[in-house]
């Protein structure tokens, strides 16, 4: 049986019940108080008659709560809040977002969901929203092998067009080997721009592995081991020291930014660098499917609204 076949991709009244069992695990929290013991359904409750639904339409998933006697849905204070698309739909974009290896277009969500193109960008603004990994704690540690390494992409807005990469955006990724990515848009490739982000992500216990940059040839001071492999002398290996991992990531991050998002604005670089980082992470590191980063990226869902101007 198809995965597209599941109740909670078509059924409304299913999708809250997935939301639900996913979000609050053990039974219905008040996201205005913080109630857990005396939250309780309301049946039938129908929103207000309108032209197009002249009885209204029945508000699934509806509690309240018995602390402070306000009405409540899983939907409240999280990237669903106020969105007039069924939260059907929303699952049917996170699961296409989770499944596809280099992304998918505002354009193709919107033909698949049958959603203007407009409702499709800001809903794949917010599910990458979601995405964000917000873990502070270092990666790395005891000897684990951390690969750094920068890229450019695109044009910096209202940069023309000049010789070398300075009109270009650079972005900068930590890959932990066997274990998640941390991906950044900074202003340059100068060592005042990498080697901080660096020194503040990676556990100094750590073995780091660079290109002959040499904005990293004083790196090895700082943590645990160095190595570096020389790519102008066409050296990729050098004993364990090599940057394979996080290169195969590059080529996964261009191909799905050249080919889906290649009029991405600069200012929504980070959105697109924490989809790539999610979808890395949850499958190397954890080994998830499709269906289980789904469900992670659900438990992301909380507490991070946009608004259109928050996303300008």
């Amino acid at each position: 049986m198809s995965v597209l076949n599941r109740p909670y991709f078509y059924d409304e009244a299913e999708a809250f019940k997935h939301v639900e069992s996913i979000i609050w695990s053990d039974g219905p929290i008040c996201p205005h108080c913080g109630g857990m013991d005396k939250a309780y359904a309301l049946k039938g409750v129908r929103s207000k008659p309108s032209k197009k639904n002249p009885e209204g339409v029945e508000r699934h998933g509806l509690y309240k709560c018995g602390h402070c006697r306000k009405q409540f849905t899983v939907r409240i204070k999280t990237i669903f809040e106020e969105s007039k698309i069924p939260l059907h739909k929303w699952l049917q974009a996170i699961h296409l977002m989770c499944s596809s290896k280099k992304g998918i277009s505002s354009h193709q969500l919107s033909r698949v969901l049958e959603i203007t193109v407009k409702s499709a960008w800001f809903l794949s603004h917010r599910i990458r929203h979601a995405m964000a990994i917000d873990s502070k704690k270092p990666m790395g540690g005891g000897g684990q092998d951390v690969e750094i390494d920068e890229t450019y992409f695109g044009r910096l807005e209202g940069s023309p067009y000049k010789g070398g990469l300075g009109h270009r955006n650079v972005i900068m990724t930590l890959v932990h080997r066997g274990g998640e990515a941390r991906s950044f848009h900074v202003e340059g490739s100068r060592k005042k721009d990498l080697v901080p982000i660096a020194y503040k992500y990676v556990h100094p216990s750590s073995t780091v592995h660079t290109d002959e940059a040499l904005q990293y040839k004083k790196i090895g001071n700082y943590f645990a081991d160095h190595g570096a492999v020389n790519h102008t002398k066409e050296e990729y290996v050098r004993g364990i020291y090599h940057t394979n991992t996080v290169e195969g990531f590059y080529s996964i991050f261009k191909r799905g930014m050249k080919g889906i998002y290649q009029h991405c604005k600069e200012h929504h670089l980070h959105r697109y660098l924490a989809e790539f980082d999610f979808r890395y992470t949850n499958r190397v590191k954890t080994g998830c499917d499709d269906n289980e980063r789904a469900e992670r990226a659900l438990l992301g869902i909380i507490g991070k609204r946009l608004t259109y101007q928050q996303s300008a």
